[in-house]
């Protein structure tokens, strides 16, 4: 009896480890997307294709306030990614480029660079800043929500790539939040301290109201 048991077990065991193993789950844009990810293709559906991204190899366009450029391949572009827990962006930096403070509140986030110099900090929630500037081939960690930024730190373009613990990050950019939103102008100079007239004139620039 001991033995049919043990084997009535290992077979029980065996038989729900292969029903509940699912290997990926390739996003179904035709479907709705939630805080969850995307909803999962059909595996009959399911191609190669939904595993490889050719979107990161051209240069992202840096022409703009910024001068510089990312270039996601999240789950709303690469479909493979979704339910993985891992993404990649491409961030290309013109001469003066600065992807300005931000976080990312569903990801920690890692950067390598591939060309040029790049000055990159975040600011711990003790108010500690770490910053370094980064030659190529250096690699650098931000931890998941905290406050941080990248800047072309050299006179020639600079190009990195980071990936993220998420599928979907997430991102806020500081000044965006600020001035290219519709957040009144009183409140802004009330929680932040900044004059009033500097609060409009950065709205004036990002194109913020209120």
């Amino acid at each position: 009896m001991k033995i049919t048991l043990i084997n009535f077990f290992i077979l029980s065991l065996i038989s729900f480890t292969h029903a509940s193993v699912v290997d990926f789950c390739v996003a179904d844009y035709k479907a709705p997307n939630g805080p969850a990810g995307y909803s999962c293709k059909k595996p009959s559906t399911v191609t190669v294709d939904d595993f490889v991204y050719h979107g990161l190899s051209i240069s992202g366009n840096t022409s703009n306030i910024i001068n510089a450029a990312v270039s996601p391949a999240f789950d709303a572009q690469f479909p493979g990614v979704n339910g993985l827990g891992i993404s990649i962006a491409r961030l290309d930096l013109a001469v003066n480029g600065v992807i300005p403070l931000h976080t990312h509140p569903g990801a920690s986030e890692i950067l390598v660079v591939v060309q040029g110099t790049i000055c990159a900090g975040f600011v711990a929630s003790d108010n500690t800043v770490y910053l370094k500037t980064l030659q190529k081939g250096d690699i650098m960690v931000f931890p998941q929500g905290l406050l941080h930024f990248q800047v072309n730190g050299g006179g020639s373009t600079a190009l990195a790539f980071v990936s993220f613990s998420s599928a979907n990050p997430g991102l806020q950019i500081l000044d965006f939040a600020l001035f290219k939103s519709d957040f009144p102008t009183p409140l802004i100079v009330q929680t932040t301290f900044i004059d009033a007239a500097v609060v409009k004139k950065l709205k004036g620039v990002l194109g913020g109201s209120g």
